[in-house]
């Protein structure tokens, strides 16, 4: 009788799947954030998989900030219309225009932050009592401490100090009224594990993930694509560049690193050697050194 074995991936696979599994079984109401960069991509396909011939049991959910990457946007569409999902859209700008936020001025505003009153409202108007994330652990230590099934309390904040133990891969989604859980099914995966998933399956993703030349400037040491948002100031010089960005968000906040990583083979090379994070471009995380911790405590993804 053979062995049986199976790799990394698949086991991964297999227990993202279960996970998606037991949150559509234990909740009355889920839902999927989706951003349209690779993790919730995965995570999608991921769900595509575990309930297929079915369609997916809860929605996909996009906070909008309105100062996402035009690629970005076109694919989320794409990508909607061909898993048959439906799509749910927060709208920062439609915070900002009912007063419930206040947007941020100066030379390095941004509207990240704000993003938590838009996805906490389009929590509460849906009434979702779990909430589903591509977040990892090994992308940032403030989502290092994160369980799989992580709770929030009744005004959506997060407490990394009550959260529930998760011995054998039990989930407690027990809850009170008004509370809700935000779910990981990608915790225990990599960057390199995502990237080799995606080769594997052949998932599509945004071309802003591949080298490409683009104008692009250098502010605070970190390379942003030149855009409707993206304007050189004085004393900022406009260069074309070899770019690519490894991690999806605002066009304002996200930096790209200089790349000639054009197919899923030279991009896997390229992580393999990185000795950075994916996230040590993402002007948001360096406002302060708990900045990303502070957020999730007010109820950020």
């Amino acid at each position: 009788m053979s062995n049986y074995i199976i790799d990394h991936l698949k086991q991964l696979e297999a227990e993202a799947i279960y996970v998606l599994r037991e949150t559509a079984a234990q909740f009355e109401n889920p839902a999927l954030l989706f951003s349209g960069g690779k993790d919730s991509i995965v995570m999608a396909h991921l769900a595509y998989k575990a309930f297929h011939p079915a369609k997916l049991p809860f929605p996909l959910v996009h906070v909008d900030t309105g100062h996402n990457f035009p690629e970005t946007i076109e694919y989320r569409d794409r990508f909607v219309e061909k898993l048959g999902a439906r799509l749910v859209v927060g709208s920062v700008q439609k915070s900002i225009d009912e007063g419930k936020v206040k947007e941020e001025t100066g030379p390095d505003a941004s509207r990240n932050a704000l993003q938590t009153v838009t996805l906490l409202d389009t929590i509460e108007e849906n009434a979702y009592d779990a909430c589903l994330g591509g977040g990892r652990r090994d992308e940032e230590k403030a989502r290092a401490k994160e369980r799989f099934f992580s709770h929030r309390d009744d005004f959506g904040q997060w407490d990394p100090k009550n959260q529930r133990p998760e011995l054998w891969n039990l989930f407690n989604g027990r809850k009170l009224q008004g509370e809700h859980f935000r779910v990981f099914p990608l915790s225990n995966w990599t960057e390199m594990d995502i990237w080799q998933y995606i080769k594997e399956e052949d998932i599509e993703l945004p071309c802003l993930y591949f080298a490409a030349e683009r104008e692009c400037l250098v502010r605070n040491n970190t390379i942003l694509a030149i855009s409707e948002f993206v304007q050189p100031r004085e004393g900022e010089v406009v260069e074309k560049k070899s770019i690519r960005f490894r991690t999806m968000g605002d066009a304002t906040i996200t930096g790209a690193v200089e790349s000639t990583a054009t197919d899923y083979d030279a991009i896997i090379e390229e992580v393999a050697a990185a000795r950075q994070t994916e996230r040590g471009n993402r002007a948001d995380d360096k406002r302060s050194e708990t900045s990303m911790e502070d957020r999730k405590k007010e109820g950020y993804f």
